[in-house]
Order: C-alpha cells, then sequence, then structure tokens
C-alpha cells in the first residue's frame, strides 16, 4: 500500500514512457537508478541522499526481472548506475546476465552480513524479508506448527492457501528447501504440500492473508511485511482482517525461518560508479535503514536505535512493530542468500513436476 508523497521529492521517470537516453549519464552529480521497488518511503530517501551529497536521483521503475532485461537489451549504452531488486533470486539473475560490476566498497563488507551480500561483491542485501506461515487465530493454535517441512503433513491437507509457482519469493523457499533437506526430499515435499492445497494457487501475499481471516484456509506462506502493512493500514476491513490471524516463524529447533533480502548491484556499464557506490554505503546507514527498511514493515540490514520490537516464533502480529526500529532475533536457517539463485532453475522444475501451478 503507497501513501501519497509529492513526487517532486525526485526526479521520477517512468518506465516504457521515456527512452534510455533521457536519463543523465556521465555527470557528476547525477545516480541513474534501475529499481523494482515501488514505495513511495523510497523517494523520500532519495530526497535525503541527494541533501546529504548533492548528488541528483534519477529513477525508472518497472518489475525486476523487466529491469534486468532492460539492462542486458541496452548494453554499453546503459545509463543505468545501479540496480534496486527485491528477492535474492532476481539478484542472482542479474549476476548470471552479467550486467553487474563489483561494488569495491569496505564499508559494505565490514557492515553487511557475509550470508546476505555476494562473495564477489556484485550485490548487496539491503533489508531482510522473513516468509512466514500465517495462521486463523480461532482454527489453529500455534502449538501444532513447526517448521515449513510439516507444511506437507496430512493433518493440514486442504487448509493452505499459497501464491502460484511462477512468484519468485516462493521460488526462493522452495530452493531453500532443496539446500536444507535435498533434492529428492524438497520434491516429496512439494507434492505433499499440494495436496494441501485449500484452493489453486491465486493471488499475491495479502490475498493469501484475507483468505485466511475469511477462512477459505487456515495456513498461508507469506512475506511478514504483508501483514503488518494490512495491521496499519487507515482502512477498518483491513486492520479487522489482520486481527484474526497470527503469524509463526519457524525456530531453529524446527529448521529456523526464511529469511530473503531486498538488494542492490552497481551497474557494470555504470557512468557514474562512484555516485552509485557513495548511494549504496549510504543505504546501510542508520538514517537510510529506518526509511528504506523501517517504513516498509521489513527488517533492517544493519542495527538501527529508537523503538524496537521482536519478531520470535509464534508471536502475535500485534508485537511485531509497526513504527520505529525493529530488531531481529529470528533464528533463520542460515543458508547464504545466494543459494536461492543458485538452487532457482531445479526449484522451479520441482514445482512443475509437483503440480505446483
Amino acid at each position: 500500500m503507497r501513501r501519497s508523497t509529492p513526487r517532486h521529492l525526485v526526479t521520477f521517470l517512468i518506465t516504457g514512457i521515456l527512452l534510455f537516453g533521457t536519463l543523465s549519464c556521465s555527470q557528476p552529480n547525477v545516480v541513474n537508478i534501475y529499481s523494482s521497488r515501488h514505495y513511495d518511503s523510497d523517494l523520500i530517501l532519495f530526497e535525503a541522499f541527494t541533501e546529504k551529497t548533492g548528488i541528483e536521483v534519477q529513477i525508472i521503475e518497472s518489475g525486476g526481472d523487466e529491469l534486468i532485461e532492460r539492462m542486458k537489451s541496452e548494453g554499453e549504452n546503459s545509463p543505468a548506475d545501479l540496480l534496486i531488486t527485491v528477492d535474492a533470486g532476481r539478484l542472482w539473475r542479474a549476476v548470471e546476465a552479467d550486467i553487474l560490476q563489483p561494488h569495491g566498497s569496505d564499508v559494505i563488507n565490514q557492515i553487511v552480513p557475509e550470508q546476505y551480500r555476494d562473495a564477489q561483491g556484485l550485490w548487496t542485501g539491503l533489508s531482510k524479508r522473513v516468509r512466514g506461515i500465517v495462521y486463523h487465530k480461532d482454527r489453529v493454535d500455534p502449538n501444532e506448527l513447526k517448521g515449513y517441512v510439516d507444511l506437507a503433513d496430512d493433518a493440514w491437507k486442504g487448509r493452505i492457501c499459497i501464491r502460484s509457482s511462477n512468484n519468485i519469493y516462493n521460488q526462493s523457499l522452495m530452493a531453500s528447501m532443496i539446500d536444507n533437506i535435498g533434492a529428492e526430499a524438497a520434491e516429496e515435499w512439494a507434492k505433499n504440500l499440494v495436496t494441501n492445497f485449500a484452493r489453486p494457487p491465486q493471488g499475491g501475499d495479502t490475498d493469501q492473508i484475507r483468505a485466511v481471516a475469511a477462512g477459505v484456509c487456515d495456513l498461508a506462506v507469506v512475506n511478514h511485511y504483508y501483514l503488518e502493512r494490512l495491521k496499519t493500514s487507515g482502512l477498518e476491513e483491513d486492520r479487522t482482517v489482520a486481527s484474526n490471524v497470527g503469524i509463526y516463524f519457524p525456530s531453529a529447533a524446527h529448521g529456523g525461518a526464511h529469511i530473503n533480502i531486498s538488494g542492490a548491484g552497481v551497474a557494470k556499464y555504470s557512468p557514474n560508479p562512484e555516485n552509485a557506490r557513495a548511494f549504496l554505503e549510504f543505504l546501510i546507514t542508520e538514517e537510510a535503514q529506518n526509511l528504506y527498511a523501517v517504513r516498509n514493515h521489513e527488517l533492517p540490514m544493519v542495527h538501527v536505535n529508537g523503538p524496537s520490537a521482536s519478531v520470535e516464533e509464534n508471536q502475535d502480529p500485534d508485537q511485531i512493530a509497526s513504527a520505529g526500529t525493529m530488531k531481529d532475533p529470528l533464528e533463520g536457517d542460515g543458508l547464504h542468500v545466494s543459494i536461492y539463485g543458485f538452487h532457482n532453475p531445479q526449484a522451479i522444475r520441482i514445482m512443475d513436476k509437483a503440480g505446483w501451478r
């Protein structure tokens, strides 16, 4: 959900309307960003960067896969300095497409945890996103919940809602299963999970939460911030939906939580690589993390001060921060997020074979 923010805060160019030549290229006070994030809090972030550095932000927005293809087709003529996208799987696709270069930032290497950045410096995580299990408070005892593996148990037959297999979030979850339990077991898990679907996959993560609240299903797998947006919505009906459900994050004893990222990398043919590096380093400051991550209900990549709330196993969504700063005591599954991209092709094949449409 987007809040209205004056568009004069940044130079804002809509993808598909303007040709790539419209963007300023090699200029000392410009950074050209291709972004698949569409949040007004990011616009405030751009303004803050310009005020701090004097570097003007020019942006083109589109879907992550579309921006990757655009940068490939533009080649050496691309004006892009920085690609910002969501999900480590897409960052892996950008690496495979050979459209990124090492950021060369010691600051990033020192601050961002190793599991959330590329070993060659081609991209870095900027915020964390947790794939949780939403449940209906009146129909499910959270003590029944364990980890993602247990979603394939017969006890959940006909009770689960989830997005389609072409969704990158689910592909990355599937990739994590491959790494955690092995390809053969992951394939069996996917087949059994499909038999537990309450309906054919449809809609986005918010639609899955609404379906749980309406009793269409008892469980849904969603990124945590979608529930936060409903909780803090200006619409009473959204807040009512959120009040009817809880969210569960597996502990280490149950395999750990699946943590993904939003991230960015410097474009291979960046006309202004120093500005791109400066912007990346700005994004991991406390000021920027509060705008980039916390305002969007994501978990910050680095520690930030202020009001805090924990996200813990069996925690009610009311306890997750909807304003201020979130701390991150989650017990993750320990995987390096690049694994999601590495296993992505196999994950897609397994999901297709399992009948996950």
